[in-house]
């Protein structure tokens, strides 16, 4: 028997990581997260895992692992785990922001979420299941040790190697490089910054740069970071102890993660009293004022972006204020950002960004961490995770330098199966796999044809035709046709060209009436047809064409 192991989202790609190890009877699920949208999934709010092959064999599901809170490795759950119904499992803090995430969406069973420590195995049939802590960008964050019928598989989940960790809890390599001495049959490993030499900076140093940064700062300061990045948010805190500012959280999930963070102790408040409520922020003074918030990606309803545009309620944004974006883009964003940092340019604001200063580092290992950890693990196989192709073609790479030919290295995508047995790795099938859409309260019912239809709305608009025949025989044209246009072209600016589809639509419809039979779908078809000739003809367009017919 063979072990299979199949991402069903976060390889070949950056976002909505899920990963499913098969043995036998026995499967067992790390992670289930989300993507946000690109410009081509218009109206789109969210993309997760289709998940369609775990629903078919749901009763093998050991448990669900969580590696640690990012929105790509948590904020799929709530669409995912009522269809599964499995123990979930993971540290103290990511299961405090898995149950707020859940909360949003009407809960789960309490007695399926289950807190486990780095160190403490976890029995799931087959499969024997242990974390082991590693330094990310948020606190409490792990990989997994997976011990199997053929050998132990490590997952290194998101990590870098940070000698400096801001709460003092260093990555676990002595139980990696103790797994290695026993033999680990493969490796998944982060990939993200494989393209990336030498090694990733310490968290620390931006501590110290957003100390300078806020010493300059004259007006107020506004600091947008990734909600989640608890050690950021702790280092902004201490700096604005330190300089006497109070400090104001804008934005909902910013407030959600501060809240948790703060219960569960993993985020310290310097001054007990330093925490102000946004209604008392123009109650301060500007020079002693620090504003956390959301917005780093500059997303359109983010509380940064409001603030650039003037649109929020309580905070604006003015000339001589410090905004300080203590993020990196993901990409696809970058647009996105650029407008939001325009307008605060527009303002007078003075902007900071990590292409100016150390105000933010990655959480994810460089070429020097990740040949570390294949030392420490020996691994017979690697598997490049957690990375678009590029990213993944670089790990190989590396591997290669290390002695791994390309036969021992595993470059796969959504949905394909690795099959493994104790001395051999294959690529065999893929499994039903995919994106699955949220659009409002509505999953999945949003799909590539649904979207095909926006594209095209936003890009040549709609056109409505509607027209009334009489009924009996023979059949007669009796009103219209008249032409309705919305994003295609203005009516009364286009007397001419109007006029024009109106014959046109008219000598179709005659056309097919005159007939001994017709057919109503006959007939759409022709009006469909002849008029989107005639609108390319005049302009080159091809707006959507939508037939109304009426029988009195």
């Amino acid at each position: 028997m063979k072990l299979s192991i199949i991402p069903l989202g976060g390889t070949g790609e950056i976002g909505k990581n899920l990963l499913v190890f098969e043995y036998g009877d026995s499967i067992i699920v790390i992670d289930g997260g989300v993507k946000f949208p690109d410009d081509e999934l218009l109206g789109i709010d969210l993309v997760i895992p289709d998940i369609t092959y775990l629903e078919k064999r749901k009763h093998k599901i050991q448990g669900i692992f969580i590696t640690h809170g990012h929105e790509d490795h948590i904020g799929g759950l709530p669409f995912i785990l009522p269809k599964l119904e499995a123990p979930v499992y993971g540290t103290k803090l990511t299961m405090g922001l898995v149950r707020a995430k859940l909360r949003e969406r009407g809960g789960y069973p309490e007695d399926l979420l289950r807190v486990i420590d780095p160190g403490e195995p976890v029995k799931a049939k087959d499969f024997q299941v242990e974390a082991f802590r590693v330094t990310h960008s948020i606190p409490d964050a792990v990989g997994y040790g997976i011990l199997t019928p053929l050998g132990r598989v490590i997952y290194t989940g998101d990590f870098k190697v940070d000698y400096t960790p801001i709460d003092g809890q260093e990555m676990d390599l002595g139980r990696l490089a103790a797994w290695g001495q026993e033999g680990v049959l493969a490796l998944l490993c982060d990939s993200t910054n494989a393209e990336r030499s030498g090694s990733t900076i310490s968290e620390k140093v931006v501590g110290k740069t957003l100390m300078d940064a806020f010493s300059r700062a004259e007006g107020k300061i506004i600091m947008a970071t990734f909600a989640s990045n608890v050690h950021r948010i702790q280092q902004a805190l201490e700096a604005a102890a330190l300089l006497k500012r109070k400090v104001c959280v804008v934005g909902r999930s910013m407030e959600a993660v501060v809240a948790t963070a703060r219960e569960l102790g993993y985020l310290h408040l310097p001054d007990p009293d330093m925490l102000i409520e946004t209604s008392s922020v123009n109650d301060i003074s500007p020079s002693r004022l620090l504003i956390l918030t959301t917005g780093s990606q500059g997303e359109p309803l983010a509380a940064l972006t409001r603030m650039a545009t003037g649109s929020h309620r309580q905070v604006n944004v003015s000339a001589g204020d410090t905004v300080v974006i203590s993020a990196t883009p993901v990409p696809g964003n970058e647009k996105l950002i650029g407008r939001t940092i325009n307008h605060l340019f527009q303002i007078g604001a003075d902007v900071i960004t990590k292409d100016m200063g150390l105000v933010h580092v990655s959480g994810h290992a460089n070429q020097e961490e990740i040949k570390l950890i294949i030392r420490l693990t020996r691994p017979k196989f690697l598997i490049p995770h957690h990375g678009e192709v590029r990213h993944q073609m670089a790990f190989r790479k590396i591997g290669n330098l290390m002695g791994y030919d390309d036969k021992k290295i595993a470059i796969t995508q959504i949905g394909t199966r690795v099959l493994l047995d104790t001395d051999k790795m294959e690529c065999a099938e893929r499994v039903e796999s995919g994106s699955v859409f949220v659009d409002g309260l509505g999953i999945g019912d949003v799909g590539q044809i649904v979207l095909r239809d926006r594209q095209q709305l936003s890009q040549d608009g709609v056109v409505v035709v509607v027209a009334a025949l009489s009924k009996g025989s023979p059949t007669t044209l009796v009103s219209g046709p008249d032409i309705i246009s919305r994003g295609f072209t203005f009516m009364k600016e286009a007397e001419e060209l109007v006029e024009g589809a109106k014959k046109v639509v008219a000598a179709s419809i005659e056309t097919q009436i005159n007939k001994e039979r017709w057919e109503w779908g006959v007939l759409r078809g022709s009006i469909h047809e002849s008029l989107s000739q005639y609108l390319w003809d005049k302009t080159r367009r091809r707006p959507m064409i939508l037939p109304v017919l009426l029988q009195f």
